[in-house]
């Protein structure tokens, strides 16, 4: 992993974390299949599905949605590098249950798959315990299969979903783990 500090952000970074590339590319998906039972009983599975050929996926917020969204989260850490911000991470409180909600976790295209947003992940949850928060909560798209392994291999359970969540309609995927 390259040598990063992860800092709070100021009002003088969000410029350039607005040019960080929010694109992904995945070869999968997750399909959310429901089951009713007669003794009433749903099942939900969360099945991971390859695609035929790798797919670029549009990040689920547009630049203005993504400055409407920082202007509403209580905060905000960003990761640099030799003067360069290349990640950030927005997130808020939730009084109900007492939890620390992570909306946006971003890492320069160049440097993913190198650490850098489970750092920033890591220093949330921090931030998170310091503010009396019990658990972390993450939202991705369904189709952000990097950011679900990267959940996982941290430790996030699958814990629901919600049809068309973000502004573009994709389904919103949620992932929590205790912070104690």
């Amino acid at each position: 992993m390259p040598q990063i500090e992860i800092r709070p952000s100021l009002a003088s970074d969000l410029e350039q974390l607005l040019t960080l590339e929010r694109d992904y590319t995945t070869q999968y998906v997750r399909q959310i299949e429901r089951e009713n039972e007669e003794d009433e009983t749903l099942t939900i599975t969360l099945r991971r599905v390859r695609l035929p050929r790798l797919t670029r996926v549009a990040y689920p917020r547009n630049r203005q949605q993504l400055i409407e969204e920082w202007s509403r989260c209580d905060g905000m850490l960003v990761a640099e590098t030799q003067e360069q911000l290349v990640g950030f991470i927005a997130f808020s409180l939730q009084k109900t249950p007492a939890a620390l909600w992570i909306s946006d976790l971003v890492v320069s295209h160049s440097l993913r798959r190198k650490g850098i947003g489970q750092a920033l992940l890591l220093a949330a949850g921090e931030w998170g315990v310091a503010r009396d928060s019990q658990r972390i909560i993450l939202e991705m798209q369904s189709r952000n299969d990097p950011a679900i392994q990267m959940a996982r291999k941290l430790g996030f359970d699958f814990c629901g979903f919600q049809e068309a969540y973000y502004p573009n309609g994709d389904v919103g995927l949620f992932f929590a783990r205790s912070l104690r």
